[in-house]
Order: C-alpha cells, then structure tokens, then sequence
C-alpha cells in the first residue's frame, strides 16, 4: 500500500445511511457515504452526499469538508445560517451543535479526526 489515497467513489462501495429519527427535522433525506481512508487515531476521509431535507447535527469530532456539488445550509444554535456550494470548504469543530439543512442533493469531501 503506498503513503497516497486518492478520494474518488470509483471502486468503493456507497454506505447507506440517514439522520437518526429523533434528530429529523423535515424531508427524507438519505445518505451516501463512501470511506476511502480509515487510518489509526480516528481519521477517516472520503466523500458523503445527502438528497434534501433538515435535521439536527452535534459534533464531538472535527471535521473539514469541501462542497463539490449540490446547495445547504448549515445554522449553528443561536448563529447565523451559512449557504453553502460548490466550492466551498469549512470546519466544524466539535462542540458544533445546529442543523444542516440540504437544499439541493450535496456532494462533499470530507476529513474527519476523533
């Protein structure tokens, strides 16, 4: 195995997923996720696309993501809401509580460290 991984979905099979029914604010949203790196310490990075709909999100992890297609909004309790594209790139640290709501099916890439 060589010290590159490169973060595509070729060859990767998508796991399915979706918001926990409690943390369900509207829609149906449905999760893609496809794990290309998993790596000692609790690192994990791939890419992750959700259909529309809203819910609530808490992180205990950090993790940065870069949009790559589709339209959300993330609203931190008590902030203002962030639109969010195709281009855009953001951490969220942990302690992050609010939701994400997606407007228009999103596709990120995303690190994540425990």
């Amino acid at each position: 195995m060589g010290h590159l991984v490169k973060i595509g979905i070729d060859g990767i099979e998508p796991e399915p997923g979706a918001p926990a029914a409690d943390r369900l604010v509207s829609g149906n949203p449905q999760f893609r996720t496809w794990n290309a790196e998993e790596a000692d310490g609790g690192l994990y990075a791939g890419i992750w696309e959700a259909t529309p709909g809203k819910w609530q999100i808490v992180y205990d992890e950090w993790e940065f993501c870069h949009i790559l297609s589709g339209r959300s909004i993330v609203t931190e309790e008590g902030g203002d809401p962030h639109h969010l594209g195709a281009g855009d790139s953001f951490v969220l640290r942990p302690g992050f509580r609010g939701t994400w709501e997606v407007l228009e099916t999103t596709r990120k890439e995303y690190v994540i460290r425990l």
